[in-house]
């Protein structure tokens, strides 16, 4: 396993424990419990597959969106089946059309990226369209293209509230762009530009930071009213692809090509904390539990890392699967841990539970 040369740091992954000590339920519909069949998607977007890491959402214990084909899929484990909540290949018309929105008409959308929070579920597709979607109202709230750049993929969504509570909607795109929209009605209130392709973008739990990451080996903490880059995190070897904020916005989590997870207090940015190893490739998703209390890594394929942050990280366990990994997500009880696995042989969603020991609030996944 190649090592990366830091004297002043260790590589905190080497006490793992056995798979075995999870609880795995395949729930892929093609099985007869769970996922969707996708024997028609076509050549194109299965090309474009492999570049897709963040395809999958779990709003609670039971219930998980994930893309399919054309579709959006609530995927619901009560009931063992699935509802199409979104088809992107049919022309998409928003249904708001406020003054400042810059909302078109899409149709037949590859979607590169999704996120679902407060019942809002946005949608980034590979020729740099983004789509707002209430789960709880038919229809499309807002969708546009936001750039026209030949390479202007949609590459990360989020959501998130700023410091007065109000519900922001930020897109990062190869364009080298940030653009952050107001969640009420969809007019874009800022947009910031980068040296480089952003590959990621994601706002601290209290809305007052920003981390921008891209195809540089610097990732950059900024301020989301201004844009203003201020501080640079220097210590990976690549590009970025992933970042994740640990719920009490100390601790932000920044994944690379250079196969590496580094972790870094937000209270002194001068180097990273410590930084985690993965198998083979690249760290392109991150998670943390809504309690905090587990961190999960993903590679593109068969490997994802589950960090027990108590331990300062120390200790964790490594679930080896077979297939291209299509996003993973933790229930917001933090009692479940979802995998989407995008191969077209073994294609699933794979549900990990939270074992407990005794009674003690102890516990591993």
């Amino acid at each position: 396993m190649e090592q990366f040369p830091n004297h002043e740091l260790e590589y905190v992954v080497d006490d793992y424990l056995d798979v075995t000590n999870f609880e795995d339920q395949d729930v892929s519909p093609r099985s007869g419990r769970g996922s969707v069949d996708d024997d028609e998607l076509d050549s194109d977007f299965e090309d474009d597959f492999e570049l897709l890491r963040n395809l999958l959402w779990a709003t609670s214990k039971h219930d998980v969106y994930l893309m399919q084909n054309y579709s959006v899929m609530h995927w619901s484990s009560l009931l063992r089946r699935g509802k199409e909540v979104l088809n992107v290949a049919k022309p998409i018309t928003p249904t708001l059309k406020n003054p400042g929105c810059l909302a078109q008409t899409l149709s037949r959308v590859q979607i590169s990226t999704m996120t679902v929070k407060d019942n809002l579920m946005v949608a980034g597709g590979f020729q740099g369209e983004v789509i707002c979607k209430y789960l709880n109202q038919p229809g499309v709230a807002f969708c546009s293209k936001l750039a026209t750049h030949e390479n202007a993929i949609t590459n990360s969504v989020d959501i998130y509230r700023n410091p007065s509570g109000s519900m922001r909607v930020i897109a990062a795109n190869n364009d080298a762009q940030v653009r952050i929209f107001d969640a009420e009605n969809f007019a874009r209130l800022s947009h910031f530009t980068f040296p480089w392709s952003v590959n990621n973008a994601s706002s601290s739990p209290d809305g007052k930071l920003l981390a921008v990451l891209g195809d540089s080996a610097e990732c950059l903490i900024a301020d989301p009213q201004s844009g203003k880059v201020c501080s640079s995190l220097k210590g990976h070897l690549d590009y970025s692809f992933a970042s994740a904020w640990h719920p009490d916005g100390q601790i932000l989590a920044t994944g690379n090509q250079d196969t590496t997870c580094r972790l870094w207090d937000i209270r002194n940015l001068s180097e990273s904390l410590a930084v985690l190893k993965g198998r083979m490739g690249a760290i392109r998703a991150i998670k943390f539990t809504s309690d905090g209390r587990f961190m999960a890594m993903a590679e593109p394929a068969d490997f994802i890392h589950v960090f027990d942050t108590k331990s300062d990280y120390a200790t964790g366990q490594e679930i080896d699967l077979f297939g291209e990994i299509a996003g993973i997500s933790f229930s917001p009880d933090s009692e479940a841990l979802f995998v989407g696995v995008s191969d077209r042989t073994y294609g699933s969603l794979l549900e990990f539970n939270r074992r407990r020991f005794d009674h003690y609030l102890d516990c591993i996944f």
